[in-house]
């Protein structure tokens, strides 16, 4: 949504990231006449997860229809969740016809960040410098592999690989595979590779609750509706939004009807495995939604194949020959595909930055990482984080989330162009009661129901948002200037920086 704005100057916006969200943000400076932005890619293409992640069997746990951005929704989805290599065609469909590509520069990781005289100094990690008066991450939440730490990682002698890092070179066809791992990437890659493997292992610490998935096809007629009545389409969108949002954001709060929906489908899905005792190994000793939900039709028939085993006894160690576990039982291999899932949230993918009075993003996250209204952080002005910590990632669409957030963004530099300011950063106290609420309100959810995950921090709180979609964007509604600390804008550009007034303290 565009934001109408009485122009006296225009920010120069950089942009850490060219994957959806960063895409998004770019998008909405150009739709409000801003086109003074940079967006600074790390890798040589734009996509983030789904150019990154090419396993065998990715695909997204969000329907199509609903993962798509509200303002150009794409009625050619070949199925209900679509696989990874459509979805990254979309992002750089949608990357061709907003002409975002001569505001993205690839290869161009920053390497530090500093708030220095009212602007944000960039340096990246080839050398490079640049001034922004508007930084915006849109670095994602999961794209930094995590490898285990397993002895004797570096002996194997066959090909070794995280999913997010798939060697398609490697010879799969008759392979003895395994397959370290049972989170959503684990999940997925098994029916594949039980296909064509003589041998599969998948080695698992954690079982997971794992949702049914039927993802029928889009015929060619459905897709010409579409195309014709865009009214339709946008119903549609709208339809499995609400739905998807009603029965994951409710069954996060409360033991109501949405969590024992949620439970009689896990349950049925287990219980299609026909051997008591795989079961019994396949079932998770915590509550269904503790962790982000997995979603599967395909993995229960093919962890009871023939040539499909779950090995459950804890590994001690790879060897040259393949893993060994603790029982002495030497597992030999030729492939290890390391299924372990990326190191979670925001602080994990900022550069090093510097705010107020120097403070680093290491000092202000000391505690544990927060935010303010899950998009800026005291201290650091005319910062934002997309899909920073506190917003909804449990099971949610995150292109929903980021087309709130950039709105909320866009009243800020609304204002900034106005001339209302030159730096504002969120107030502390106001942050830390926001954030309080928020805490209270997560200890009760599912999250804290007796489980190990990404959706909590250091001390054990989560850190996602525990209500409802639409409480969400009411939250993100309005700017509210008075929670602000901020420096109003000086007569003259010229100023000197001495003269200007602090911002944050």
């Amino acid at each position: 949504m565009a934001v109408a704005t009485s122009i006296t100057r225009s920010p120069k916006v950089c942009i850490m990231g060219a994957g959806m969200s960063g895409l998004l943000m770019g998008i909405r400076l150009k739709e409000a006449g801003i086109d003074s932005f940079t967006i600074l890619e790390k890798a040589a293409s734009l996509g983030g997860t789904w150019r990154e992640n090419t396993y065998p069997g990715l695909s997204c746990d969000v329907p199509s229809h609903y993962y798509s951005y509200s303002f150009d929704l794409n009625p050619q989805w070949s199925r209900t969740f679509s696989g990874g290599a459509e979805i990254l065609e979309y992002f750089k469909g949608v990357a061709e016809k907003y002409n975002l590509s001569p505001h993205i520069k690839f290869n161009k990781k920053v390497k530090n960040a500093k708030f220095l005289n009212e602007q944000w100094h960039l340096e990246t990690e080839d050398g490079e410098t640049d001034v922004a008066d508007i930084l915006v991450s849109a670095c994602g939440i999961l794209h930094t592999p995590k490898i285990p730490d397993i002895a004797g990682i570096d002996s194997f002698n066959g090909a070794l690989f995280h999913t997010s890092q798939w060697d398609h070179n490697v010879e799969l066809k008759g392979q003895r595979i395994g397959v370290i791992g049972t989170g959503s990437s684990g999940i997925q890659t098994i029916a594949p590779l039980s296909n064509v493997a003589s041998q599969l292992y998948q080695f698992q610490r954690t079982a997971q609750w794992i949702m049914p998935l039927p993802n029928p096809g889009y015929s060619r007629i459905h897709q010409q509706i579409l195309q014709r009545l865009p009214l339709l389409n946008r119903l549609y969108h709208h339809g499995f939004r609400i739905g998807f949002e009603l029965l994951s954001g409710g069954a996060i709060k409360k033991d109501g009807w949405q969590r024992k929906l949620v439970n009689r489908a896990c349950l049925y899905n287990l219980n299609s495995v026909k051997d008591p005792a795989l079961r019994e190994k396949l079932r998770p000793n915590y509550q269904a939604l503790c962790k982000r939900l997995v979603m599967s039709n395909e993995y229960y028939p093919a962890i009871q194949k023939e040539n499909v085993a779950l090995v459950t006894d804890p590994i001690d160690c790879i060897t040259a020959e393949g893993v060994r576990l603790k029982t002495g039982e030497l597992i030999e291999l030729d492939v290890i595909v390391l299924a372990t899932g990326f190191y979670p949230g925001v602080d994990k993918q900022l550069p090093h930055m510097e705010g107020v009075n120097g403070m680093t993003i290491e000092e202000a996250w000391s505690n544990g990482v927060d935010s303010y209204r899950s998009l800026a952080l005291p201290r650091f002005p005319n910062f934002f984080m997309l899909l920073g910590p506190y917003c909804p990632i449990g099971n949610f669409s995150v292109i929903s989330v980021a087309e709130t957030q950039t709105d909320y963004i866009m009243k800020f530099i609304a204002e900034y162009m106005k001339g209302s300011f030159k730096a504002m950063s969120p107030k502390v106290e106001i942050t830390n009661q926001l954030n309080d609420q928020l805490k209270a309100a997560a200890r009760t959810t599912v999250w804290t129901s007796g489980c190990q995950s990404w959706y909590l921090d250091r001390n054990g709180d989560p850190i996602s948002w525990p209500w409802s979609g639409r409480q969400f964007r009411q939250h993100l509604k309005e700017l509210r200037l008075e929670e602000f600390d901020f420096a109003p804008a000086t007569s003259t550009e010229t100023e000197e920086p001495s003269k200007r007034s602090a911002v944050g303290l």
